[in-house]
């Protein structure tokens, strides 16, 4: 791969104002016919597009002539330079183009703006007894694995329904050795508990088999073998039997009934359709595994004017399977432009191959309608809300004498209790609601705090959001700036982050204090502008409610990120400061030990014993331990 900025010749060195045709047409002259990718950019250097092209002469030639869309030229009119990077392959230039256009977020680009991992259910298979769970991110653990699902909340369904059906444990390793009795899952039916020998390690294989066999499509036969079992038991007068078989019988129908579409002609795949309305686009992604469906996702990339279907699908495919493994197969909605070349990038990337249809007739066109009828939904929903939340900026405006309806509003709160575990939150909403890929948490750093000290740990969180846009963004332009910022307090509050903001040089942005107001409560709140007298909203105007879905947001998100802070302090161990102990060896380790305390106490020999750990780290930690007394 080569990063190629051919050379202007003297005689056609041009100022930096020169733009559009004339710019194109000069890299004509040095350009080859290799395949890879360009970069068009404005006068100040901003990427205004990225492409791919099988030949980059032959591409950028199309840019040189009059005769292309009204988006197209107006990003032609806009281009001052251009840059190329040459690859070996087509398919190679694929790939670094969709991985470009997420990194820069070009103007004129499709961009998958909300790119998330996707949860899977995790057999695990580091314990004789193997574990039950949710999991997501790199699969780096030992087990089957079963995904993605669609939602956490996806997962959660399904594995409580399997716990039903399968009793299989979901504890950790560390609880499942510190047991001496059955827990309560074991009272409930949702756990044969192991852990006590209340079950042969055979038959708890059995019932990891019958899981993954479930999980991997074969559940009819699973049901067949049951229902066997259990006719079999009420013969033997063992109706205690019988009817727990029942119910597990009854956990599997439900797995499948909440699943609601269950293909038979489908095994594997993503079934994605695409909606195109007024400008925006809505993709629906209905994920099919082992013939059963694990939910569906809409997402909203950024589209810019006239593009096509397949511009858009294509583009979606491209960024959305850059950091995930793709399916046997992809059925779509639209034809891409680029379908075999796709395929090869993918079938490269999963190490198999990888089919992409658009099908005609059959199941297939079921499903996809089924996914093109679900994201129109989507979108007219969405839609229907940036309409009303367009109103409701624009009330804002009108409400806190804005000079136009604010893009960015920052939202900030505080957590702590009596000053432990203290950290600041910070929210923000627009013209499409809540964007939650927006929202900070900040660690209370300050040694020089007052517990509880509100003040000094706003100050501290404004200090490092300020610092950083002023280090990032000094120009305003990447739209990381408030235009409004919603303080919880009153007219000091207000004076004092007016204060913190001039350290900065930060003056021009409007804030307002939301205090309490009488007997502090709903309704009642008072609002608070620099230099201003304080004012209240009617109890039935939409923007009072507005802002205390703001500040009720704020407020749950300080207290959840608080929350996950302590309860990750609670669960800290002296074997987290070892150096070269991660999450899977300190979980070894604690398995095989029963508590930190066990494993400072034990010698050189025991820790050599533990599975993962090598002789090296396990000096390392008897040193650690014994250096410490």
């Amino acid at each position: 791969m080569t990063d190629h900025q051919p050379d202007t010749p003297p005689e056609t060195a041009r100022p930096t104002h020169r733009t559009g045709y004339a710019v194109i047409q000069d890299y004509l002259k040095t350009l080859d016919s290799s395949p890879g990718v360009y970069r068009m950019l404005d006068s100040e250097s901003r990427v205004l597009y990225v492409g791919k092209a099988r030949n980059l002469r032959a591409r950028v030639s199309n840019y040189s002539r009059p005769g292309h869309s009204p988006r197209i030229e107006r990003m032609i009119a806009a281009t001052a330079s251009m840059m190329f990077l040459t690859t070996r392959t087509e398919t190679e230039a694929l790939l670094l183009e969709q991985n470009l256009i997420k990194q820069l977020k070009p103007k004129y680009n499709v961009l998958l703006r909300d790119d998330k991992s996707f949860p899977n259910i995790l057999v695990a298979k580091d314990h004789a007894f193997p574990q039950i769970k949710k999991h997501r991110g790199t699969r780096r653990e030992k087990g089957s694995y079963f995904g993605p699902f669609a939602s956490a909340g996806a997962v959660n369904r399904t594995l409580n329904q399997l716990q039903k059906a399968f009793l299989l444990r979901n504890c950790t390793n560390a609880m499942f050795e510190s047991r001496t009795r059955p827990c309560l899952q074991y009272q409930i039916k949702r756990c044969t508990a192991p852990c006590t020998g209340e079950i042969s390690a055979e038959d708890y294989a059995s019932s990891v088999r019958d899981a993954e066999r479930f999980l991997s499509g074969r559940s009819t036969k699973i049901q067949e073998e049951l229902a066997e079992q259990m006719a079999a038991a009420s013969e033997a007068m063992e109706f205690e039997r019988a009817a727990a078989l029942r119910d597990r019988i009854k956990a599997l129908t439900q797995v499948q009934t909440s699943q609601g579409i269950n293909p038979r002609g489908v095994a594997e795949a993503d079934v994605i359709g695409l909606h195109l309305d007024s400008g925006q686009a809505c993709v629906q992604v209905f994920f099919i595994r082992a013939n059963q469906n694990w939910g569906n996702q809409d997402f909203y990339p950024r589209i810019n004017g006239d593009v096509s279907p397949a511009e858009v699908m294509e583009a979606f495919i491209g960024q959305f399977y850059d950091n995930k493994e793709p399916p046997r197969q992809l059925i779509l909605s639209d034809e891409i432009e680029n379908g075999d070349l796709m395929e090869q990038a993918l079938s490269d990337k999963a190490g198999r191959r990888v089919e992409i249809l658009v099908p005609q007739r059959g199941e297939k066109t079921e499903l996809v309608a089924g996914a093109v009828r679900n994201a129109r939904e989507s979108l007219a929903r969405r839609m229907a809300e940036s309409a009303t939340q367009a109103k409701l900026l624009r009330g804002v405006a009108e409400a806190f004498g804005l000079k136009g309806p604010p893009q960015r509003i920052e939202v900030y709160d505080n957590s702590h209790i009596q000053g432990s575990h203290a950290v600041g939150g910070m929210i923000v909403a627009g013209p499409e609601g809540f964007m939650k890929n927006a929202y900070r948490k900040f660690n209370i750093r300050g040694d020089d705090l007052t517990p509880g000290d509100d003040f000094g740990m706003m100050k501290e969180v404004l200090n490092r959001r300020f610092s950083r846009l002023l280090k990032e963004d000094p120009d305003r332009e990447k739209g990381l700036w408030p235009d409004l910022l919603l303080i919880d307090g009153g007219a000091g509050q207000v004076s004092a982050v007016a204060e913190i903001m001039a350290e900065h040089g930060v003056q021009d942005i409007p804030m307002i204090g939301v205090a309490k107001g009488v007997d502090r409560d709903h309704g009642k709140e008072e609002f608070h502008r620099l230099g201003a007298p304080a004012f209240a909203l009617q109890r039935n105007d939409p923007v009072l409610y507005f802002v205390q879905r703001m500040r009720d947001e704020a407020h749950r998100f300080a207290i959840g990120t608080h929350r996950a802070k302590r309860a990750k302090a609670m669960g800290a161990t002296p074997l987290d400061e070892v150096p070269g102990v991660g999450a899977a060896r300190k979980r070894a380790l604690l398995a095989h030990f029963g508590s930190a305390k066990a494993v400072s106490r034990a010698n050189l020999s025991d820790l050599k014993a533990v599975e993962g750990v090598s002789a090296a780290l396990a000096q390392r930690i008897y040193d650690f331990f014994h250096a410490q007394g």
